[in-house]
């Protein structure tokens, strides 16, 4: 079975299209097979965007969607903060493909910056924020290649969001996010969801 974090997906494309409400407002998403969640928003990423929206609403500055999948963490975040630019990144053309045309179907295409890139492989700024619901089934080695990537393309005072689920190694997370950034301050923790934040200090 093809995994969403393959480059180039072989599958034949099928658009789907779904509504999602979120924050009291309605987004319209294309998805298509061999992208993350083809269905609806995961949870997972609805708890990330809710717990940064309830942390940093008056947030302006400049955020990463690391591995970005067809866009919804990046297109609901535009459309919720006024004073942001976001850019969007997936190892996954079909998925940075559906990210562009779901970023114009929401009318935030002017606040998004939207490329294929291998975590940071084509990524040559930093940013004040970087949100993140890794690629589990890719291993460790990858996951802990986002943190570190993180760490070196936030500025100093910039923040890293994760979301990872208990079973999928969160308290392992805990421990590489703490060795690489000297804090880790969980956000959320429920229904085996956490959400963690490191700030980059120096």
């Amino acid at each position: 079975m093809e995994q969403y974090f393959t480059k180039n997906p072989t599958t034949k494309e099928e658009i789907y299209s779904f509504k999602w409400n979120a924050i009291d407002e309605e987004f319209n998403f294309s998805t298509s097979n061999s992208v993350f969640s083809k269905s609806a928003v995961d949870f997972g990423s609805m708890v990330m965007i809710n717990t940064f929206v309830e942390n940093e609403s008056n947030f302006i500055g400049n955020i990463l969607d690391l591995g970005c999948g067809y866009g919804p963490v990046g297109v609901i975040l535009a459309k919720i903060l006024d004073k942001v630019e976001i850019t969007m990144v997936d190892i996954n053309e079909r998925a940075v493909k559906l990210a562009k045309i779901n970023s114009e179907a929401n009318k935030v295409a002017s606040k998004l910056n939207v490329y294929q890139s291998n975590i940071f492989e084509g990524v040559n700024e930093n940013f004040d924020r970087i949100l993140t619901n890794p690629p589990i089934r890719a291993g460790k080695k990858t996951v802990y290649a986002f943190f570190d990537g993180s760490y070196e393309h936030l500025e100093v005072g910039g923040k890293l969001y994760v979301v990872i689920q208990k079973k999928q190694g969160a308290n392992s997370a805990v421990d590489k996010l703490k060795s690489l950034f000297g804090n880790c301050e969980t956000l959320y923790k429920k229904s085996g969801y956490f959400i963690l934040c490191s700030e980059r200090l120096g």
